[in-house]
């Protein structure tokens, strides 16, 4: 089974990044995983272009560092294989203008943005680009993807009836618990690298003081019952996930272990900082060499493109331009 997925190097991954897709990534991955860093995707809000090539090597670091193993998986940087952006042209040309307004996210960031870049609005296609270069069949995602990933499953089946098949159409898969990872001051919303307040965002490599200040901060409600109700008691349920997916359990089993939320958010701290520090500890080793790290990036680069060369190809033909 052909597996893909892709993360945008826009700082340091936080619980969210972690819980709803690399953590799934990790269990996932073989011979026939391939992970991204899209460092296209990024060009679409301001960065310095000095941050992001710094970025792109601490998030190559950061996912191997949670457990990504070079020797198993393939993982690249998206813009080291040309074929990527010029599949994305292809797409676009098949893309509905109508199709590309509705998409939640573009509403959503484009509403932050005084001048619009028009890459805000097609950037869902070179996400399908991303895709379906590899002969997807499972992208393992947070759940916030799972509009970006009907689009692709509707462009492919489109280009197929179209032009002849050419594309597999891929199916989403999530974790099982905190597929989606919210905002620890507000659980309305999910914990983002640009949104999210200093105590809302919960990053991989915060100290242990910072995570358990996260966590005892962490918005809950007032009647004092542990309960799983995302409804009802949504700052709760978005913790029982987060400790569900760390210790392996369900946050229904999670709540019965615990009567007072000032234990359980002890208890979670804890566990928190335990999973993470091995984590940390690998990254540290890896940015102390990297020329090896550039090194495992640039195979994983040229597997990228001898796989994708083959898929672009066959799309290219299949338009009429080979």
């Amino acid at each position: 089974m052909r597996i893909f997925s892709g993360i945008q190097p826009s700082g340091t991954p936080h619980l969210g990044n972690y819980l709803g897709a690399i953590k799934s990534w990790v269990e996932t991955q073989n011979s026939e995983a391939y992970f991204c860093v899209v460092d296209l995707h990024s060009l679409t809000m301001e960065i310095d272009p000095k941050t992001l090539r710094n970025q792109r090597l601490e998030l190559s670091a950061s996912l191997f560092a949670c457990g990504l193993d070079p020797e198993v998986c393939t993982l690249f940087v998206q813009s080291e294989v040309p074929f990527h952006a010029q599949l994305n042209w292809l797409l676009e040309c098949v893309a509905s203008y109508g199709e590309l307004t509705r998409m939640v996210a573009f509403k959503d960031k484009s509403s932050r943005q005084e001048a619009q870049r028009a890459s805000l609005l097609t950037y869902p296609v070179l996400m399908a680009a991303d895709i379906l270069l590899y002969d997807t069949d499972r992208v393992p995602v947070g759940d916030d993807q799972k509009q970006h990933l009907e689009l692709t499953r509707v462009i492919a089946e489109r280009f197929n009836n179209r032009y002849g098949q050419t594309f597999v159409i891929p199916e989403f898969s999530k974790p099982a618990f905190a597929a989606r990872v919210m905002d620890l001051q507000d659980p309305t919303r999910k914990m983002s690298k640009s949104v999210s307040s200093p105590l809302g965002k919960l990053e991989i490599f915060d100290s242990p003081a910072e995570i358990e200040k996260k966590i005892k901060k962490a918005i809950t409600d007032t009647d004092g019952e542990m309960r799983y109700d995302w409804e009802l008691k949504p700052g709760l349920a978005n913790l029982l996930d987060i400790y569900a997916s760390f210790a392996g359990e369900t946050p229904d089993q999670v709540a019965s272990k615990f009567t007072r939320y000032g234990d359980f958010k002890t208890a979670l701290a804890q566990l928190v900082i335990e999973s993470l520090a091995p984590i940390a500890e690998r990254y540290n080793a890896l940015m102390t060499d990297r020329s090896e790290l550039e090194r495992f990036m640039r195979r994983g680069a040229e597997k990228a493109s001898s796989v994708s060369e083959v898929v672009y190809a066959r799309a290219a033909t299949a338009m009429g331009l080979n």
